[in-house]
């Protein structure tokens, strides 16, 4: 079997695969990409937050970005009924960027890969991992190309991308339950054909509550041509055995503000669904790999929290190799999985809060506080590592006080 060999290999070419090859490629290091799939592909995930922004320039690949031509993005709107809330993002507690961008995930991750290939990666398209073995002195991966002989990949290090596909989590036996509840999410594209009068925000993401069904919610997110990302969130038990599609439209016309946005909609694009999306794995690292994104964990897709979730794993788990590729002893907890957990942490309560209604209530509160609701809007654009602010350091005991205090405001 023909051996090959890289200083980093990395599974998986999306986004937390591509920004941190970029981030080794521009401090010297070789690296190769293994991405079981051809780009671009279908992926959801499409509505970034400005924190990711910092990582992407710091890749190298903003320029790629900005000239791609994606969808301003620069808040969230909120709806439940005839209640209505909404953030922008540049008026936030924490320091950075504030504007982003709606991305047809597909165009975006293949923007981002090219941008490796650009600085000098070596991506494997339609190459898929079989096996992993990190036992000896370097890992060794066995490597299936779709059309080709089988092989043998070593590296100094091993990055885990690979995302849904969570490859060393299975390989290596690192899969735990979710603490979450098993959820569904059906989803599709659509030619939207919302009138420019309609009131609606294509700068904003759009979260709908279900009048009745509070735990039940939806996304729309514009694209820049015309187009529209739409879904429906709910327990696995709420949703009945028809078609995906027939199942989505039925759920969107029981929201009465998307049925009248969407009333000449063209649903041209079969819907999907994934079930059971919420992941968590026992380690984050281990003796000559880490996993990135969400091979680690992911949470849920209410505040689009994946992908800068990926960009801060790629992050944190590059400036701990270049150190222990360098010579130095690395700490990979402290180093890399508390910081990065502290985020997640901070994320994982705004999602519980959230189906318990607690968040909801104090979104929709029509008495916020600037300070509080830019402190909110600090985490809800992606600065969840940021212990400054309360919402990040004691986000559970802030979320609950402020809920506390939104019911007696109300009585």
């Amino acid at each position: 079997m023909r051996q090959d060999g890289s200083e980093v290999v990395i599974i998986g070419a999306g986004p937390s695969g591509a920004v941190a090859a970029g981030l080794l490629r521009r401090a010297g290091c070789a690296v190769t990409l293994v991405e079981k799939e051809v780009f671009p592909r279908f992926c959801i995930g499409e509505s970034l937050l400005p924190q990711s922004m910092e990582y992407i320039d710091a890749a190298g690949m903003l320029q790629d970005v900005i000239e791609a031509g994606f969808q301003f993005k620069s808040g969230a709107a909120f709806a439940c009924g005839q209640k209505h809330a909404q953030f922008d993002f540049r008026e936030k507690f924490s320091p950075g960027w504030g504007t982003t961008y709606q991305v047809q995930r597909g165009t975006f991750d293949k923007v981002l890969a090219d941008a490796a290939v650009r600085m000098g990666a070596d991506i494997r398209y339609r190459h898929e991992v079989t096996q992993v073995d990190v036992s000896g002195e370097k890992p060794v991966l066995s490597v299936c190309p779709r059309n080709g002989e089988a092989y043998t990949l070593t590296g100094d290090f091993l990055l885990d991308a690979s995302g849904y596909g969570r490859v060393l989590p299975r390989l290596l036996d690192l899969e735990t339950p979710s603490e979450l509840p098993v959820r569904q999410a059906i989803f599709t594209h659509i030619e939207d054909r919302i009138m420019q009068n309609a009131g609606f925000d294509r700068e904003k993401i759009l979260i709908s509550v279900h009048p009745q069904k509070r735990d039940v919610w939806y996304w729309l997110i514009p694209f820049s041509n015309g187009r529209s990302s739409v879904g429906v969130v709910g327990r696995r038990e709420q949703f009945d055995a028809r078609a995906d599609m027939e199942r989505l439209r039925a759920w969107v016309m029981e929201a009465p503000n998307l049925a009248e946005l969407l009333q000449d909609a063209k649903w041209d694009t079969p819907a999907q669904h994934i079930i059971g999306y919420s992941a968590n794995v026992k380690t984050l690292y281990g003796r000559h790999f880490a996993l990135l994104g969400n091979a680690t964990e992911f949470l849920d897709p209410v505040f689009s929290s994946g992908v800068t979730i990926a960009f801060k794993s790629a992050d944190l788990a590059v400036k701990a190799l270049l150190r222990q590729l360098a010579g130095e002893t690395v700490d990979w907890a402290r180093e890399y999985a508390q910081p990065l957990m502290t985020g997640v942490n901070a994320f994982r309560a705004f999602v519980n809060a959230w189906y318990d209604c607690r968040l909801q209530d104090i979104i929709f509160h029509p008495g916020k506080q600037p300070k509080i609701e830019r402190m909110i809007s600090a985490v809800l654009a992606g600065y969840a590592w940021d212990e400054n602010n309360p919402f990040v350091a004691g986000a559970e005991r802030r979320l609950a006080s402020l809920e506390a205090a939104c019911a007696l405001a109300a009585d």
